[in-house]
């Protein structure tokens, strides 16, 4: 790959940026408008009534708050399973910068355990 020119902080701290990053991970920057995801979850098939209320929830905040949902994604799975197939396409989003807002109805639905983490990823990045 190659290296990367660090940029200095004024108390000379190396940092990279974002771009060079995404140019590190081979991902093409995308300049198209950022969007607004919704993700919502149930542990198994027996809940779907849950995410049905779930989705109504979230559809009566997001015309609430005038927000148009450019993407509506939800998993059927444990929340300490991180391999859920549309937590994965969320993820990818927000690594590659696509996501400008993140919509769930509850911090679990997202992840079990460890939100915390998400929530400093989100300040970060």
């Amino acid at each position: 790959m190659g290296k990367f020119k660090a940029h200095r902080t004024a108390t000379n701290r190396r940092y990279y940026t974002h771009d060079q990053y995404l140019e590190y991970m081979g991902i093409e920057k995308n300049d198209t408008q950022k969007k607004i995801i919704v993700y919502y979850r149930v542990s198994s098939a027996s809940q779907k009534n849950d995410m049905q209320s779930q989705r109504q929830a979230i559809e009566t905040f997001c015309t609430a708050c005038g927000l148009a949902i450019d993407e509506w994604l939800y998993d059927i799975g444990s929340g300490l399973n991180y391999k859920r197939k549309k937590f994965l396409k969320l993820m990818d989003l927000v690594e590659a910068g696509e996501v400008s807002i993140l919509i769930i109805a509850h911090k679990d639905r997202l992840v079990r355990f460890g939100f915390e983490w998400f929530q400093y990823f989100k300040t970060y990045n």
